[in-house]
């Protein structure tokens, strides 16, 4: 704390501001706390009202441009950080051995608290003098910031970011108090805990700090961690890595584009087929075997289509209009292609008059919309649904229904001539639908209309946001009545 408060006092030696006389008062008001051995919480509000003064009158970048990507983050600290602070942060690494002082343990969760993401950047950026800790000014900035944010998590496990996360979904209160990622990169837990407790404070941090994209603008940053995926895939590719590179560009389309494809295509929709076709290019080329230098030119085409897509997506661009087409055109598509096959199930019966086996098709789609609606409460509450999950789901569902659909023309195909259906129709359709067979129309019905209801949900979360809730809802509304 002496050598703390001591290095404090040089703003005396800061370039000449008006702020500088009251700076300099502060700092040895602190240094004589210091030295009277005040108690510690006068001397961290000492320190703290310093520290803001500072950063008032000498502005530096406190927040990262966008969201910080946590994966980069986590491969960062295996490759410079893991060795000396171990691989979960316990300070046990394999060259920890003999250092003075040791290294420090992220997981200490006491430690923890009186963190900010902001003085981990600062460490990671300028080193710790007397210590083994090196400076990083050689990584990118953003490649800091998404260190420090990996690193700020160790102290917490999942459970508690999935309590912060419940937690920061319910309470308006909370979310009013962190604006924006700077508010977020100087709070520490134990400053947040004399709001609203230490418990909540953890599990909030846990959350927020995992989850960074919350925290920036829904449409004006929409596309940052796409862009983290694409130079994460790069990076793999020119590290001779394909299958990597190959997964991660597909994560890049999937979890980056597709969730903001219904916005994109409702403001520019030639836009989304230029994205579609390059990210297409881009990973025949990963597929294939080219150059490097070739899959980077194609990276940075990709950049250039993420910066006009951004642009569509700003704030500026954001009316009402394209929220409500989207959400119209999505729940029409979606509900279409499966009402069709559900009305052909119900007409199918009426002529065969099996009236008595309709209760198992409407339970069917009434299961899935349920089904849907429970879907939709565990990806917002409980799991993350990336965009792979979403596609397996989609393609199996397609597939099973593809498979029904097919066994059944094959079987109504067998009884195409005129003389021979209606004799079967007369004689054997009682006992062809049994119980058994209701029972698969079941399963049908709900697997067809399940699949577009998990694909509608996951769309109209992206659509989601405060300044278009009623565009959205008005779409669906729309949408349901064009329907019916």
């Amino acid at each position: 704390m002496v050598e703390f408060s001591t290095a404090a006092a040089q703003v005396a030696a800061l370039p000449g501001i008006e702020k500088r006389p009251s700076l300099t008062r502060q700092a040895t008001e602190l240094q004589r706390a210091v030295a009277a051995k005040a108690a510690p919480a006068v001397i961290a509000d000492l320190a703290r009202g310093l520290a803001s003064e500072l950063l008032a009158a000498y502005p530096a970048p406190l927040a990262p441009k966008q969201a910080p990507d946590l994966t980069r983050g986590a491969g960062l600290y295996a490759q410079a950080c893991a060795s000396c602070h171990g691989a979960r942060g316990d300070g046990d690494g394999p060259a920890a051995a003999g250092m003075d002082p040791a290294p420090i343990a992220f997981t200490d969760a006491a430690r923890a608290r009186e963190r900010s993401l902001f003085g981990l950047y600062q460490v990671i950026e300028q080193g710790l003098d007397g210590t083994a800790m090196p400076a990083f000014l050689h990584l990118p900035t953003q490649d800091r910031w998404s260190l420090a944010f990996y690193i700020g998590t160790l102290s917490q496990g999942e459970a508690a970011a999935r309590r912060g996360e419940r937690l920061w979904k319910r309470d308006a209160e909370l979310r009013g108090q962190f604006p924006n990622l700077e508010t977020l990169t100087r709070t520490t837990p134990a400053d947040l805990a004399r709001n609203i407790g230490p418990s909540r404070a953890d599990n909030l941090m846990a959350y927020l700090r995992r989850s960074p994209g919350v925290l920036t603008d829904d449409r004006g940053a929409s596309l940052a961690f796409a862009r983290s995926r694409l130079a994460a895939t790069v990076q793999a590719y020119a590290a001779g890595d394909r299958r990597a590179a190959m997964n991660l560009a597909l994560s890049t389309y999937l979890d980056g584009i597709e969730p903001f494809e219904p916005a994109i295509a409702a403001r520019d929709r030639s836009l989304l087929a230029r994205i579609e076709s390059a990210m297409g290019e881009f990973r025949a080329r990963i597929g294939r075997g080219a150059p490097v230098d070739g899959v980077r030119s194609q990276a940075t085409l990709i950049e250039g289509l993420f910066d006009e897509a951004e642009g569509a997506l700003a704030p500026a661009q954001a009316d009402m209009a394209p929220a409500f087409v989207g959400a119209f055109t999505i729940l029409l598509r979606e509900g279409l292609e499966a009402l069709l096959i559900v009305v052909a199930m119900i007409a199918f019966l009426k002529k065969a008059e099996r009236q008595d086996v309709l209760t198992y098709v409407h339970g069917g789609w009434i299961a899935a919309l349920v089904a849907g609606m429970l879907t939709w409460l565990a990806a917002t509450f409980l799991i993350r649904i990336g965009g792979a999950q979403r596609e397996l789901t989609e393609g199996f569902g397609a597939l099973f229904a593809a498979a029904v659909l097919t066994s059944v023309g094959i079987w109504m195909h067998g009884k195409s001539q005129a003389d021979a259906w209606q004799r079967y129709i007369r004689e054997k359709l009682s006992r062809a639908l049994s119980r058994k067979s209701a029972w698969f129309l079941f399963l049908l019905a709900f697997v067809v209309v399940y699949r577009e209801v998990f694909e509608t949900i996951l769309f109209f979360a992206a659509l989601w946001n405060r300044d278009t809730a009623g565009a959205v809802l008005a779409g669906m509304g729309a949408a349901a009545i064009t329907r019916a």
